[in-house]
């Protein structure tokens, strides 16, 4: 994978760079379909350009691309070209991978010799894997990852909870009653002591009801009644007895003040909508964690797997100098001196162990990133990584870097979509602190007969009334405390949104140019530790030299002086390595401050629905490399 250029697809003009980070941002916010009145959106607008046009005013006047530099010194160390031959070949950690893998099979890895047994007491066994393949893993199925997934979705579904609010409902109810009731008797024609009215009826009603995006309530229903009255009491029945009725009703009521409007009716319905939208930003920005953290990870068993190989060098170096001290060479070594190198002896083999248990940590935290069912964390495959850390300069724009990240950094979309709910908030509290103002209106066409079908067809003949009603009905607090205090809350709320947005793109500017110090930094000092190595491969060549030429070579002192040069290159060594890691690490945050990683790694963010993550499909689509 590699790290030659970070280019931005942006304008670089000033106008384009405000739509990019401003005017870019105010679509969201209208595309959220926010009921925000005309000074308020001015008021909103004005804030986010302005924020963001603070930030990059100075990187505006030098907009040009520059490249990551660094000076080398390799000539003042006034080393000869056959010597940086034999210093790379012999004093660096490649040299060392090299010799391994010598020593080693077609198959296997060079270092598989210098790993203990696993926890079952058998040959470590090792897997090779690339970065690619380890970024591609996590990105589907790291558990972080699969728990940001479900956030989407469930807020999908309150979205279609939120709207259902606006459903027809299907109503229907059922009543008979049965009376028995005396009364007492009038008299008329003899007839004295009690009277039993007996009276039998149905009632059913039927219809269709849902609320308005005005803020009113629609019904549409049917109400049917049969009744049969009966009576002790010999008199004039009711006619026709039994008798049907149907009415059908239209009703209306509408808020005229207080919960009128769309903007108070879909409120809750928007705020839904961003609630979805600030759980796929929040994915977004865990899928860049991830990525970011496997990156990071990776190198990090870069650094344990050659750390380990300039270890077992350094050991067989000291056991050579120890033998040297014990044996035949040196003749005047007193027991103090050989119990010091074998001390050291002994302390090498412990950091060679720690090395190994280094590697082992590094395997398992890369694999419980990655979530590979074949490599699961439980298992003791131990990874190795097959991509080498990189050393090439980038070419960057301070400028560019800083829109990009404006533009593209979830937790800028996620800072304005509360701007956005805060603002429906605002227009909520406000409808809330008017008078209550509701119209009613209703019309019932009648029908009446003996027959239920003949009921039908008198239905709006004229020959029943029909029934019209309409009212008012008003209501007002003394005083509105409620109601102003709610307001005044909002109004405290959206503000303390806008202030969030600016802190929000004023860490993400901050996190931008940290990481732009990072690289330039971390650049040069990958030359630096090349030279610190290449200058103490070249202490130790020439004292081995000197101790092949001369006789001083053998003396106890020599021998110590070797010792200490050992150890010194080692730890240059394992300089040179951190520094190019951490390079490598530095880029990966970069491209994480600009919110670009997942283009980076060839990552497509696709968002399923409810029911797809229920039936288990991968919330993302991996770009394979052309020719893959």
């Amino acid at each position: 994978m590699r790290h030659t250029q970070i280019r931005s697809s942006r304008a670089r003009s000033v106008r384009s760079t405000l739509g990019a980070c401003g005017a870019g941002a105010l679509l969201l916010l209208v595309g959220c379909a926010s009921p925000i009145s005309a000074r308020t959106e001015e008021e909103l607008r004005r804030s986010v350009v302005e924020s963001a046009k603070r930030e990059i005013a100075e990187a505006q006047n030098a907009p040009q691309r520059r490249t990551t530099t660094r000076e080398s010194s390799l000539s003042e160390l006034e080393i000869r070209p056959e010597h940086l031959d034999q210093i790379e070949r012999e004093y660096s950690p490649d040299g060392y991978l090299q010799d391994l893998a010598a020593g080693a099979g077609q198959e296997a890895d060079p270092i598989e010799s210098l790993l203990s047994e696993d926890l079952y007491g058998q040959p470590q066994r090792v897997v090779g894997v690339s970065l690619e393949r380890c970024i591609h893993s996590a990105a589907e199925r790291n558990l972080d990852v699969q728990l940001a997934r479900l956030g989407p979705a469930i807020s999908e579904a309150d979205v279609v909870a939120a709207q259902a609010a606006f459903d027809w409902l299907l109503f229907s109810s059922a009543q008979w009653q049965d009376t028995d009731r005396p009364q007492a008797g009038s008299g008329f024609g003899g007839m004295t002591g009690a009277v039993l009215n007996s009276s039998q009826g149905v009632s059913a009603s039927t219809g269709l009801r849902r609320n308005l995006v005005t803020g009113g309530e629609l019904e549409i229903r049917q109400d049917l009644l049969y009744s049969d009255v009966r009576s002790s009491f010999f008199a004039a029945s009711p006619s026709p007895n039994p008798a049907q009725s149907v009415d059908v009703v239209v009703g209306l009521t509408q808020p005229l003040l207080r919960g009128a409007g769309s903007g108070t009716a879909l409120a809750e319905v928007r705020i839904a909508q961003n609630a979805e939208r600030s759980e796929i930003a929040a994915l977004h920005a865990q899928l860049i964690s991830t990525v970011t953290e496997v990156e990071a990870a990776y190198w990090d068993l870069v650094l344990a797997y050659h750390r380990l190989a300039i270890q077992a060098k350094l050991l067989d170096r000291g056991v050579e100098v120890r033998d040297d001290i014990r044996v035949r060479r040196i003749q005047d070594a007193r027991q103090a001196q050989v119990a010091d190198a074998a001390a050291r002896v002994e302390r090498r083999k412990g950091d060679l162990l720690i090395a190994q248990t280094a590697l082992r940590r590094a395997s398992d935290r890369l694999k419980a990133l990655i979530n590979d069912p074949d490599l699961p964390v439980g298992s003791e495959i131990m990874l190795v990584p097959v991509d080498l850390a990189v050393d090439e300069p980038i070419e960057f724009s301070l400028l560019d870097a800083v829109t990009t990240a404006i533009d593209t950094r979830p937790e800028v979309q996620q800072a304005i979509l509360e701007i956005d709910d805060a603002s429906i908030r605002r227009v909520v509290a406000r409808n809330a602190a008017r008078p209550r103002l509701d119209l009613t209106a209703q019309v019932a066409l009648i029908g009446f007969d003996e027959d239920m079908g003949k009921a039908y067809g008198n239905l709006g003949d004229g020959e029943f009334l029909d029934e019209f009603l309409l009212g008012v009905l008003f209501e007002q607090p003394i005083g509105n405390r409620a109601g102003n205090a709610g307001d005044r809350k909002a109004r405290l709320e959206r503000l303390r949104a806008i202030t969030g947005y600016r802190k929000t793109v004023q860490d993400v500017v901050l996190d931008v140019k940290d990481a732009l110090d990072s690289v330039v930094r971390d650049y040069r000092l990958i030359e630096q530790a090349k030279l610190s190595r290449i200058a103490q491969g070249e202490a130790l060549r020439t004292l081995q030299v000197e101790k092949e030429l001369t006789n001083l070579g053998y003396s106890v002192e020599r021998l110590n002086l070797e010792l200490n040069q050992q150890e010194a290159l080692a730890a240059a060594e394992i300089s040179e390595i951190q520094a190019l890691v951490q390079y490598n690490t530095s880029i990966a945050n970069l491209y994480a401050a600009m919110g670009t990683a997942l283009e980076r790694s060839r990552i497509d963010l696709v968002v399923p629905d409810a029911n797809q993550v229920l039936d288990g499909n991968r919330a993302l689509d991996y770009r394979a490399p052309v020719g893959e």
